[in-house]
């Protein structure tokens, strides 16, 4: 289903473009700003799938066209300053009450180094699906933009339901996921929330 070149886009739930990748970026980075504020005793570690998903973050700010960036409004710029404005603070804060806390908890746990590639798979077929998608139906078409708010949907639940199963769930279970399972459903994770990124690069 393909529209002409000169169909309207209307943008992800009628934000301003750049809103929906901000707030997927604050749920990004909120991640590394639990693990690295939790009460010193605690062992944590940032899973090594999180730093994947961090790359797109950096991706969406470095590659956003100028042109764009002169004709937001005022929530994407928000949700920028949250996401870069909160990281600056944690760091800041957690180098002054406990430096060694920083490379401690942003060191992946070893046994997950083997993931890399699978998790590399996942990252850059989401992404590379999102893109082939786009290409295919048109940026304009409705069928796209519908695939495309829905990508932006799951993968905010995702998101969400990630740090909740982390933070909540998984430190009361008796019976703790492998991590091969682990890695399925991290892979998953990646994959839906690099094909939103995608289709929006």
């Amino acid at each position: 289903m393909t529209t002409t070149p000169h169909g309207q886009e209307y943008h992800t739930y009628g934000l301003p473009v750049g809103t929906v990748r901000g707030f997927l970026s604050v749920l990004i980075c909120s991640f590394f700003w639990i693990v690295l504020l939790y009460p010193s005793d605690a062992e944590l570690r940032v899973p090594l799938a999180h730093f994947f998903l961090l790359s797109m973050v950096f991706l969406a700010f470095a590659s956003q066209p100028l042109s764009e960036l002169h004709t937001q409004r005022f929530l994407p710029w928000l949700m920028r300053f949250i996401f870069v404005g909160g990281s600056i603070a944690v760091i800041a804060y957690v180098l002054y009450k406990d430096p060694q806390r920083l490379p401690t908890r942003l060191t992946p746990n070893p046994d997950e180094i083997g993931q890399w590639p699978v998790l590399l798979a996942c990252l850059a077929g989401g992404f590379a699906g999102g893109l082939l998608l786009r290409f295919i139906l048109g940026r304009n078409s409705p069928l796209f933009m519908t695939i495309r708010a829905w990508l932006g949907i799951i993968a905010t639940l995702l998101l969400l339901f990630e740090t909740l199963f982390q933070f909540v769930i998984l430190p009361n279970m008796s019976d703790k996921p492998s991590l091969d399972t682990l890695k399925i459903w991290e892979g998953v994770l990646i994959a839906v929330t690099a094909g939103y990124f995608g289709t929006r690069a």
